[in-house]
């Protein structure tokens, strides 16, 4: 194609050079240094200024991946003690979806480890987890939490997408791509992994934090908790941060040029991730440099520099929190506990109780809590029944999560599940709702954001009618 003829030049190239158009909003948010928010009429995005108040800048989701136990964890289950070994009463589970136990014998299966009170209000919690008992009164924790899924998989795209079909966007993406990100050298959202033990180690997919449909640019970024944070961010032997910097000018010069003509999303996405990896030279290993911490701070975590641990993940957090990056999810794996329940969670709770105390500690000092939703989940519960013995199956009935910080309120709690821990009989919430409360606090009015594709305006919260929890929202 001869692009220096104008009659033949296409409409979206025609567009890319108006004024207003939309080529020309995208890469005005991409120039360097800074990847802004999305402006009115950028590809779609929800314009600004918010249309709600926001009580957040930012997110931290600590994913505990495998599907805790919310009965050996955040919800107390006497009865189902005292039923233990003796059938599962069939009104529970008839006609109910169940993972691997369908057509077995169904025997109650009993909490494994002690509960003990904790906060102002004597709230019951497993008495595994005394340093996140502590913090309990700046904690919101929600009992009967529903989701669609009931396979490891499918939950997690669930969870991070709000539907189990892979290709939709992640929360992370839709948060940045609405909001952009403060950070300047930092992307806006980061991905972090740790490994547990106890329990089976299932993978977790890239495609978990995806843009999917949305322009590549706000995809996570993930960043390895050992070793080189980034592969290949260091530079060769005899290039200098110089010559490297004029080679991505040049560079980022061409693809602008190109960017003026065709109008591809997907130009301005290169553009702009050459420029943030050229930032990220300098930015990464001072942010993973966790030695200027002291020794207070990393006996407050429980973690050593460089260690990989989840508490050396949340002390992370925090820093990419101070330095503006918009959303950032820790993933802590091992809690697919189809065997030794028992002692899963002893491995569990040593390997997180601290951290998530500390996280929220810290952040309150530094006057950030209350700027920071923290949110903690799996992607599905457990079985009230007993599965090879000692564990518990997959199950998406019920599931307890908490949240912190934010604006949202702490020391309550909201949800009740029945006797046995089977599903919710009062204040039953979903994952959708879950995401519609994250927005709000935000400032971002779920139900209005919103990005066309496929003819259709596609959401995050889907179109099953998600609400907001209001009941669990600090007023004013």
């Amino acid at each position: 194609m001869n692009y220096q003829n104008s009659n033949a030049l296409l409409r979206r190239a025609f567009l890319g050079r108006a004024a207003t158009g939309l080529g020309a909003v995208a890469l005005a948010s991409l120039l360097p240094n800074r990847l802004s928010a999305a402006q009115p009429g950028a590809l779609g995005a929800l314009s600004l200024p918010l249309p709600l108040p926001q009580k957040a800048k930012r997110v931290i989701w600590l994913t505990m991946a495998g599907g805790p136990s919310h009965l050996e964890t955040f919800d107390h289950k006497p009865k189902l003690g005292e039923m233990h070994g003796q059938p599962m009463p069939e009104s529970f589970t008839k006609g109910q979806q169940l993972a691997q136990l369908q057509g077995q014998a169904l025997k109650c299966f009993g909490p494994q480890h002690p509960f003990a009170r904790f906060g102002k209000n004597g709230t019951e919690i497993c008495s595994l987890f005394p340093q996140i008992g502590s913090v309990l009164d700046d904690i919101c924790l929600i009992r009967g939490m529903t989701t669609d899924a009931i396979n490891h998989d499918p939950a997690h795209m669930f969870m991070n997408t709000g539907s189990q079909i892979a290709g939709r966007p992640s929360m992370g993406a839709w948060v940045t791509y609405g909001l952009g990100s403060e950070a300047s050298n930092l992307p806006g959202f980061v991905v972090m992994t740790s490994l547990g033990k106890g329990g089976q180690n299932q993978p977790i997919a890239a495609r978990q934090w995806s843009s999917g449909f949305l322009p590549s640019k706000f995809q996570g970024v993930q960043l390895r908790a050992k070793g080189d944070p980034v592969l290949y961010l260091t530079n060769p032997p005899g290039i200098s941060r110089e010559s490297q910097g004029g080679d991505v000018a040049a560079i980022n010069a061409l693809n602008l040029q190109h960017q003026a003509v065709v109008a591809d999303p997907e130009i301005a996405t290169r553009i702009a991730q050459y420029e943030m990896a050229f930032q990220m030279q300098a930015s990464v290993p001072e942010l993973m440099d966790l030695k200027g911490e002291g020794k207070a701070t990393l006996d407050l975590y429980g973690c050593q520099p460089g260690d990989g641990s989840f508490a050396s993940n949340c002390l992370l957090a925090r820093r990419m929190a101070e330095r503006g990056t918009r959303f950032i999810q820790l993933y802590h794996k091992d809690w697919d506990h189809h065997g030794g329940v028992k002692q899963g969670i002893e491995f569990k709770a040593q390997e997180i109780d601290r951290a998530c105390m500390a996280l929220i500690t810290d952040l309150k000092q530094r006057g950030m809590l209350d700027s920071t939703l923290i949110v903690w989940a799996g992607e599905f519960g457990r079985t009230p029944m007993s599965q090879g013995g000692d564990g518990r199956d997959h199950h998406n009935k019920a599931m307890s999560v908490w949240l912190a910080g934010g604006g949202i309120k702490g020391g309550l709690v909201h949800g009740v599940t029945d006797e046995l821990g089977y599903a919710p009989i009062e204040n039953a919430t979903t994952v959708h709702d879950l995401h519609a409360t994250m927005l709000h606090q935000l400032g971002v009015q779920h139900d209005a954001f919103s990005f066309k594709f496929q003819g259709l305006d596609a959401k995050l919260t889907g179109v099953e009618g998600a609400k907001v929890i209001k009941e669990i929202i600090n007023a004013g």
